[in-house]
């Protein structure tokens, strides 16, 4: 092939090297992940590793909700409590074993979901917040009050971690330890990302998006618009992420759940600080803490692109 013909051949697109930029960045993330429970070795740093995993999957969620359909949802807390406490009893109360527990509390979640979604489905903007805000005061009271199911303020204790997994010529995998636990949640956490990230970029993430920008024209089209504390933690989290990104919440929740635990050494002084924080996010960087990234992927981006057209 001569030099003329080479350097006629196109170069990949912008979406391509985007593409393979978020194939890698999912490589990363997965070997960040693995490496982790090694750069903190306490109990203590674990244990808050797997709230992070936690609050990453409660905030996704909550993100594939209000930044891909524009609905405000605050009663998000409500489904995490009936999911937690629905696989807790079944396992306590019934002894069912823990896996067919964790998929019947998800399924008790989501049947909780639909029947707000009776009473809430013609509603939106603020009176779907206070729909759903009424829905989680609810929830929450029962679970308070109804003290021979719940054991109420008290909550239930002494609850077995995930029984353990036996692979063929590996040892057993045993979810005491906090590392091994920490790595079940963080990879449901990668899973969910990642199918949530597939379905925004289908012909549904082009509906919800529709919703979003014109709720009235989507439904035109045939398109249908399907403590409290936690709630607003969940959507602190989404905002200083940034709404409609996938990836933005996952920063946000790690940041918001780790800023605390960092700051605690100044005692009440860290609220005024994780305060100050997340309000000049807000106020500067209104796309969140990923129109950072985005800006600067770009910029750097440009330069590349620049230096590769050059002869």
């Amino acid at each position: 092939m001569s030099d003329l013909a080479r350097t006629k051949q196109p170069g990949p697109t912008l979406n391509q090297r985007f593409f393979t930029l978020r194939r890698f960045c999912f490589l990363v993330a997965a070997i960040i992940i693995a490496l982790l429970p090694l750069i903190f070795p306490s109990s203590y740093w674990r244990t808050n590793l797997i709230v992070c995993a936690i609050n990453v999957l409660l905030a996704i969620g909550l993100d594939f909700v209000l930044g891909y359909t524009g609905q405000l949802n605050i009663g998000q807390s409500a489904f995490y409590g009936i999911g937690a406490y629905a696989s807790t009893l079944l396992i306590i109360k019934l002894a069912v074993p823990f896996w067919v527990a964790f998929v019947l509390g998800v399924l008790i979640s989501g049947m909780g979901g639909a029947l707000l979604s009776l009473f809430a489905v013609r509603l939106r903007g603020h009176y779907l917040a206070i729909a759903s805000l009424g829905f989680a005061v609810i929830t929450y009271q029962i679970l308070l009050n109804w003290i021979s199911l719940t054991q109420g303020p008290l909550g239930i204790y002494a609850i077995a971690p995930p029984p353990p997994i036996a692979l063929p010529w590996l040892p057993r995998i045993v979810f005491t330890n906090l590392t091994n636990l920490f790595y079940l949640i963080a990879g449901f956490a990668l899973v969910v990302y990642f199918i949530l990230d597939q379905l925004v970029r289908s012909p549904i993430g082009a509906t919800l998006t529709a919703i979003r920008e014109d709720d009235l024209s989507a439904a035109s089209l045939g398109i249908d618009a399907f403590f409290i504390t936690e709630s607003f933690s969940m959507l602190a989290m989404v905002i200083v992420g940034g709404m409609g990104t996938l990836i933005g919440p996952v920063f946000g929740a790690i940041l918001l759940t780790v800023l605390p635990e960092v700051l605690r050494g100044i005692g009440d002084l860290r609220l005024i600080v994780y305060g100050a924080a997340v309000t000049l996010v807000v106020l500067f960087m209104p796309g969140g803490l990923v129109q950072g990234a985005r800006v600067i992927a770009r910029r750097a981006l440009r330069i590349t692109t620049k230096f590769e057209a050059r002869p």
